[in-house]
């Protein structure tokens, strides 16, 4: 089956009986065409099946409508809600989501942001502090607007969105304190991002400045698994924890099944915990977990409607950040909640 040809608009305007000019006018927002010329295009391009190359026309104003999401750890829910929330604030906004997976740290990656750039994309969003920051640096060299979601790159020039994780951390140790825990513990895993490292360090300073110590473990990637062995490295210590902060609700998943499970642990009778995303899953009954929850539609909104301005003479669309705050979602794995 032979493929059908492209309909051009000088075939709409042959049939409306038009010029090429009225056909592009009919197809732009605001511009003049009586309503009989109007009519006449539309069934022309109706009748042929006739669709505007916006890509074509882009180029030619050079504005795509393309943003770049650079994303990684897609499978996770958290990540999922925000492209999500980033996808549809873009259609929203008349905008077309190209998405690039920077899971494989390899040339692909780079590879693939390229090819973007060669369709002529206007701006890049990178959902994750996991990317390399090169690929910050070739989104600018590139004159690409920038939007950076949770990471810590100084480079001038970008909209940076953050949390103020070090703030909320330092909620859950007046929190454990008020359900009489005294031992407390952080469960990371390896990855190292800014946001993880800012909930691990604004954890110990809240902790240290009422004289209390955090024993601090690492595991792995920033996932369910590693909360399993999270807890079996801190749940047979000498001294074990009767509270516990997880840098996500995943690693607390994993952590609270293998106290339950292994160690025959009630929660939160003999320990407290809590995490950081409020994915699905923490409201699950099995988990019924005190978290903090990520305010994706606010981070959505925010990108989005920096991208939309022109970042010309008025000042409030110079500014180049925003830190928003993450919500205590109280459940009953601390007491007292």
């Amino acid at each position: 089956m032979s493929q059908k040809p492209f309909v051009s608009a000088q075939e709409v305007a042959e049939r409306a009986g038009v010029s090429r000019s009225a056909v592009s006018r009919t197809f732009t927002p605001g511009a003049s065409v009586s309503p009989e010329t109007r009519r006449r295009v539309v069934e022309a391009a109706d009748a042929l099946g006739y669709h505007v190359n916006h890509l074509a026309r882009g180029l030619m104003l050079s504005e795509s409508g393309i943003v770049c999401l650079i994303v990684s750890d897609m499978g996770t829910p958290y990540r999922s809600s925000l492209i999500r929330a980033v996808t549809q604030q873009l259609q929203d906004a008349g905008k077309i989501a190209m998405l690039i997976n920077t899971d494989r740290s390899d040339g692909s990656v780079d590879l693939a942001l390229r090819q973007a750039i060669r369709y002529r994309a206007d701006a890049s969003i990178i959902l994750s502090g996991m990317p390399d920051k090169s690929i910050t640096q070739l989104c600018l060299k590139n004159g690409q607007r920038l939007v950076l979601i949770n990471r810590d790159d100084d480079q001038e020039g970008p909209f940076r969105i953050n949390l103020d994780d070090a703030a909320a951390a330092g909620r859950l140790v007046t929190a454990f304190l008020r359900a009489g825990c005294r031992r407390l513990a952080f469960a990371n895993s390896e990855a190292g991002t800014p946001s993880l490292m800012a909930r691990e360090h604004g954890f110990i300073a809240a902790a240290k400045a009422i004289g209390l110590e955090v024993v601090v473990e690492r595991y792995g990637p920033t996932g369910y698994e590693s909360g399993r062995v999270l807890a079996q490295r801190l749940l047979t210590q000498s001294e074990r924890p009767d509270a516990v902060f997880c840098a996500t609700d995943l690693i607390a998943c994993g952590f609270m099944d293998a106290a339950r499970h292994q160690f025959s642990i009630a929660i939160p009778g003999q320990l407290c915990v809590a995490g950081f995303d409020d994915i699905e899953q923490a409201a699950w009954s099995s988990y019924e977990l005190t978290t903090f929850a990520q305010p994706v539609e606010a981070i959505a909104r925010e990108a989005v409607t920096w991208l939309g301005k022109d970042g010309s003479d008025d000042p409030a669309e110079r500014i180049h950040s925003v830190r928003l705050n993450a919500d205590l979602v109280w459940r009953s794995s601390i007491r007292g909640g």
